[in-house]
C-alpha cells in the first residue's frame, strides 16, 4: 500500500468502501515546525461520478483499487463519446467528451501511448503518455537569432491547447509537449 505522498494523478484507491478516480492534488505545507504535510485530493467516485474531496496526511497509507491497463489508440467521435480501441484485442472504449475534456487537449488520432483505466472492466480514466507531439496552429513570427533563453510566446496547438514557446518556434512546427505540467519541452524530432 503506497502513502498519499506517493500517490499520482489518474490513480484509483478505496477509501471509506469506495472506489475513487484521483484527479487533482495539492500539497500543503504548515509552517509550523511539527506539522506534516497534507494531501489535498480532489477525487470522482467511479460508481457515481460525484466529486468528492478529501485530505490525507503525508504517511497515510491508501489502499488501490483494484484496476487494469490497457494500451489504446484514439479511434473515432461519435456524437459526444470518444471511442478508444484496445490495441491487442480491439475492445473499444467510449469516454463521454466532458469527462475527459482535460486530455482530449493532448490526443489526436497519432497520439502514442495512451492508456485506459478500467476497474472491473469498466473504463474510468485516460492516462497520457508523459509527452506528445502536437503541431502549432497558431503563434506571433518567429524571431531569426532568438536563443533558446529568450522569452516565450504564446502559441496555439492543433488540440486547442495554449502553452508557452520560445520566441524562435514558428507556426506549422511541431513541438513535444510536457502531460503532466502543460509545457513546451523541445521541438519534435522529424523523421
Amino acid at each position: 500500500m503506497p502513502k498519499a505522498s506517493e500517490i499520482k494523478k489518474n490513480a484509483a484507491i478505496e477509501h471509506n468502501g469506495k472506489v475513487l478516480l484521483v484527479k487533482e492534488i495539492n500539497k500543503l505545507t504548515p509552517s509550523g515546525r511539527a506539522g506534516a504535510s497534507l494531501y489535498r485530493m480532489r477525487l470522482y467516485d467511479i460508481a457515481t461520478g460525484l466529486k468528492v474531496d478529501e485530505s490525507f496526511k503525508a504517511d497515510e497509507m491508501i489502499s488501490l483499487a483494484d484496476f487494469t491497463r490497457h494500451q489504446v489508440t484514439f479511434s473515432y467521435v461519435d456524437g459526444d463519446e470518444h471511442v478508444f480501441m484496445d490495441s491487442e484485442d480491439y475492445t473499444p472504449y467510449n469516454f463521454n467528451s466532458e469527462t475527459i475534456a482535460d486530455e482530449l487537449l493532448f490526443i489526436t488520432e497519432e497520439t502514442k501511448g495512451i492508456q485506459v483505466l478500467a476497474v472491473d472492466g469498466e473504463p474510468v480514466a485516460i492516462e497520457l503518455p508523459g509527452a506528445v507531439e502536437l503541431e502549432i496552429v497558431e503563434t506571433d513570427p518567429s524571431i531569426k537569432g532568438a536563443s533558446a533563453s529568450a522569452r516565450s510566446k504564446p502559441a496555439t496547438l492543433t488540440t486547442g491547447l495554449i502553452v508557452q514557446v520560445p520566441e524562435y518556434i514558428a507556426n506549422g512546427e511541431k513541438i513535444k509537449i510536457n502531460t503532466s505540467e502543460t509545457k513546451f519541452m523541445s521541438r519534435a524530432d522529424s523523421k
